[in-house]
């Protein structure tokens, strides 16, 4: 992300909310970036991508949400004393979805759990997070709950490519993730999206090689600017969405595109990208590009 843009977190005081909220606090702290914590008192009603507006303005509720976003901010003052940047909260009535995606037009990173209904009574995440990492003009983290066990300093950054432009916003961010972090960046090529996939050897062992050359020459001008970064190369013919959830066992983190091969800006999520979305335990980036 580029310095001096904010990142954005949206709560509701369920536990993938939580988690969300102390990833993205620490994201912001090692970059310096204003933390920006969002909870919303109108409640979504989400039909396919489209979200609209239940309004709940009322005392009690604001009241309520007035209390979740200062636990948010003491609870982040508490994990960051020294490190942290400058924090600040917004309330709003607005539709969690519509409000985030706002947001991010000048942000440099949205985060959200993958699923919850907290405090609020309200669905900020699990639909809406699939209603963000949709329409968001940033790249979307979505935290699940279960990342709260792992440290965030283990195991490699994956990332998705799939040999079309939409990967290489996600091989930048995955490069710059990796080169944050000191870890190794494990890129997954997987060129064929069913397993039930007939040729024969000779013509099978050429296009292997030459997937593993168009692989090559996707990272090789990002390997220069990142030298530091430890590339492993992963190119096999079966399901990227087996192959990427295998990777993620062992990752701190997943970076793919938010749409693939044939896909067109400002689509909806690819089926790779949907089908992470809430199955991936450990941190997934999906990648915006922006239309």
């Amino acid at each position: 992300m580029n310095s001096g843009q904010p990142v954005i977190v949206g709560i509701d005081g369920s536990p993938a909310a939580r988690t969300a909220l102390r990833w993205a606090a620490r994201y912001a702290a090692e970059r310096r970036a204003q933390l920006i914590i969002v909870t919303c008192i109108g409640g979504p009603a989400v039909h396919g991508s489209r979200v609209t507006s239940v309004p709940n303005d009322s005392e009690p509720m604001r009241d309520a949400a007035r209390k979740l976003l200062a636990q948010a901010e003491f609870d982040v003052a508490a994990l960051h004393r020294s490190d942290a940047g400058e924090t600040r909260t917004v309330l709003s009535s607005s539709p969690a979805a519509a409000t985030l995606v706002d947001l991010s037009k000048d942000a440099g990173m949205v985060v959200v759990g993958s699923r919850g209904l907290g405090a609020l009574g309200r669905g900020l995440l699990g639909s809406i997070s699939s209603a963000v990492t949709q329409h968001a003009h940033c790249p979307v983290a979505v935290i699940h709950e279960a990342a709260a066990g792992r440290s965030i300093d283990d195991g490699p950054v994956v990332v998705g490519v799939d040999g079309t432009p939409n990967s290489e916003r996600a091989i930048e961010v995955a490069f710059d993730e990796a080169a944050m972090r000191g870890a190794e960046l494990v890129a997954v090529h997987a060129w064929v999206d069913t397993s039930d996939f007939d040729m024969p050897v000779a013509d099978w062992s050429a296009a292997m090689q030459l997937e593993e050359a168009n692989l090559a020459e996707s990272l090789a001008g990002w390997q220069e600017q990142y030298p530091d970064v430890r590339v492993r190369r992963t190119v096999v013919k079966d399901r990227p969405v087996r192959n990427l959830l295998e990777q993620s066992e062992g990752a701190q983190l997943v970076v793919v595109g938010s749409h693939g091969r044939g896909g067109f800006a400002g689509m909806l999520l690819g089926s790779t990208s949907q089908a992470l979305l809430h199955s991936v335990e450990c941190p997934l980036i999906i990648a915006r590009t922006p239309a």
